[in-house]
């Protein structure tokens, strides 16, 4: 069951860039900067409110972030949502008939599992769902 949205992705081509701006523009704070290796991304982390922006940068040219970039520029890139049951959920959203992109969890920043629903079967939305399961 979904609980709550966890996070809103923005894809950026500088995180250092877009730190500063939240930081200085917005008077964010930027709650921890990693990397992970199997999405190749570096991420830095803004919580606003109990929601967080997960700012998004490439690592390699072949990650999904890089060729986001190199369609549509910088911006927003996913929403992802906070479930107590992933596997639950991506059934659900396959018996909708909704395109998986991860038929099962694949790690995710902050300890956590990931799964992705294609944006061709979500209105144009790539939908994430995440767990600590």
């Amino acid at each position: 069951m979904i609980k709550k949205i966890d996070h809103i992705g923005i894809a950026v081509k500088s995180l250092d860039e877009a730190v500063k701006f939240y930081e200085k523009a917005l008077g964010l704070k930027c709650e921890k900067i990693e990397e992970i290796e199997s999405q190749k991304v570096k991420t830095a982390f803004f919580d606003v409110g109990g929601v967080h922006l997960e700012i998004l940068e490439p690592t390699t040219e072949d990650s999904p972030i890089a060729k986001f970039l190199q369609r549509n520029g910088e911006g927003v890139h996913h929403i992802a949502f906070y479930t107590d049951d992933i596997s639950g959920q991506l059934g659900q959203a396959k018996e909708a008939g909704c395109k998986l992109i991860n038929e099962e969890p694949v790690p995710g920043a902050g300890g956590k599992k990931v799964a992705f629903l294609h944006p061709k079967s979500t209105h144009g939305v790539l939908t994430e769902f995440c767990s600590k399961e």
